[in-house]
């Protein structure tokens, strides 16, 4: 045990990436579900049909509801999921954990954006899913699965997974950013970039890439340091 203890902080298991991965591995599983029904049922296509029918529906209720500050604040979580944003976040998360000699997090950190990026070009292009009619901002790509929900969810997620210790603060920054990733998915509606279902698989893919990918690599360390 005292052997152990004194490897973990040098693979950067000082504190767990995730309390409980059993649990984890679980939500992970029920996320990768989710998103896999409702990649199968836009496969469908009467399935499809009925989804893009109450997609419309759910658009035309919500979209005409604009306020000022909402529509501020959708602007400001466009620019935290854009590319523009979200790479150079990346790269400096990375260095900071190369530089702390924390593998095992730098692994977690990798892997969902490794599992999640090339999935969002190549299930957009196979989808190749209209974008709604109205938008207040320009997009070129496919609509289905939305890239900002999907980049928001791993990212938000990954970033207390592997940067804050256990205990009160993960939990309460757990919450947060879960309301992040709803409020991110939420805003790409009220813009017009989106329909509902594209958000709705893209929080859901995000989620399974962080907490899934988290939850491997966490299990795959804790296995070579009991051997």
């Amino acid at each position: 045990m005292d052997g152990q203890e004194r490897r973990e902080p040098h693979h950067g298991i000082d504190h767990l990436i995730l309390d409980d991965h059993v649990w984890a591995e679980r939500l992970a599983v029920a996320a990768w579900v989710i998103a896999g029904c409702l990649f199968a049922a836009m496969a469908i296509g009467p399935v499809r049909d009925a989804i893009e029918s109450f997609d419309r529906w759910f658009f035309d209720l919500v979209y005409p509801i604009k306020w000022g500050p909402l529509t501020a604040l959708s602007y400001l979580l466009a620019f935290l999921g854009s590319a523009i944003f979200i790479w150079p976040l990346r790269v400096v998360v990375t260095a900071v954990l190369i530089v702390k000699k924390r593998w095992v997090a730098l692994a977690a950190w990798l892997v969902p954006i490794l599992l999640s990026e090339p999935l969002i070009g190549s299930l957009k292009a196979a989808y190749g899913r209209e974008r709604p009619p109205e938008a207040l901002v320009t997009e070129i790509t496919g609509s289905f699965p939305s890239g900002h929900a999907v980049a928001g969810a791993v990212v938000a997620l990954s970033l207390v997974i592997v940067l804050v210790p256990r205990g009160p603060a993960r939990r309460n920054l757990e919450m947060g950013a879960a309301v992040f990733v709803f409020l991110m998915a939420g805003s790409r509606i009220y813009l017009g970039a989106h329909w509902l279902t594209d958000v709705l698989a893209g929080v859901a893919l995000g989620a399974a890439c962080s907490i899934g990918g988290a939850a491997l690599v966490q299990r795959w360390f804790r296995s070579r340091n009991a051997t």
